[in-house]
């Protein structure tokens, strides 16, 4: 299929003019040539917007959401009377083109237009999608990517606590059953520190119990092996969205991972694994 070229921008939340802060929530997209318009907003999951700005009532947001939605579909029916509608046979591309620049025009309003942007798909529709999923869901989130946030920020303790050089990711276990761990130290190379950071905020509790569950069987298999050190801290972040049947989830696995015989503290506990880390290994 032949790629069309979209002009695409990002629906920006803006409440307060003073601090300049921002939130995505939603993406605008047009491709003339093509005649296509469409724009998707987050009307619905909109608890990470009033977290963010914890002044702010959701009506206020949800008010401004509409507002915005019922203007581009007032555009939606002008672009229709000009072209877009596909059952006259002239298009105004010219026309669109300055409906959309107008549109984006910066304003000092609560909800603006980022810049124009350009991307070439074969399927509008679905790249309205993609780009709403990445940009305002922030489906690139994935939790080896929280997890790998996780080890950044542990890493970087490390180092200000003078310790990093002493924790190398290493691979921990035998031929027959092993695991990566990004922060182990060795004395004559033998694992006798583990540090783990582990990223439990799935947002299904089920997954949560799932994820501690099957930590605690690796780590029970490799004490069985007599291949895991005596002194492991698991480093946990919780869910970020702690419901009632999250927070449950959430004590399981914790359980879990204790039951295993290892320390577990919050990931966001600075003190605690800067101690563990510095402290001596016991003969």
């Amino acid at each position: 299929m032949k790629k069309v070229a979209c002009q695409y921008a990002i629906v920006r939340f803006a409440p307060f003019v003073e601090t300049g802060e921002f939130a995505n929530v939603g993406i605008l997209m047009m491709a003339p040539q093509d005649r296509f318009f469409g724009f998707k907003l987050e009307t619905r999951r909109f608890g990470r917007i009033t977290r963010f700005f914890e002044e702010l009532d959701r009506k206020h947001y949800l008010k401004a959401l509409r507002r915005v939605q019922a203007e581009l579909e007032r555009v939606h029916e002008v672009l229709k009377a000009h072209g877009f509608d596909r059952r006259r046979k002239f298009n105004d591309v010219e026309f669109a083109q300055r409906m959309f620049a107008e549109i984006i025009r910066p304003r000092e309003s609560t909800v603006r237009f980022g810049e124009p942007r350009v991307v070439l798909t074969e399927n509008p529709a679905q790249k309205l999608q993609e780009l709403f999923g990445y940009y305002v869901e922030r489906n690139f989130v994935t939790r080896q990517y929280r997890e790998a946030l996780l080890e950044k920020g542990v890493r970087r303790w490390l180092i200000d606590a003078h310790v990093a050089d002493r924790f190398q990711p290493q691979t921990v276990g035998d031929e027959t059953f092993h695991m990566n761990f990004p922060f182990v130290e060795q004395l004559e190379d033998t694992p006798i520190k583990i540090i783990k950071p582990l990223d439990l905020a799935q947002e299904e509790p089920r997954r949560i119990i799932e994820r501690g569950g099957i930590w605690e069987i690796r780590l029970r298999e490799l004490r069985k092996r007599e291949r895991l050190p005596e002194q492991v801290l698991f480093a946990v972040a919780g869910p970020e969205r702690p419901s009632k049947a999250r927070k449950s989830a959430f004590r399981d696995a914790v359980c879990r991972l204790e039951d295993a015989d290892i320390e577990v503290v919050d990931a966001k506990d600075r003190r605690r694994i800067i101690e563990f880390a510095e402290a001596a290994v016991a003969d």
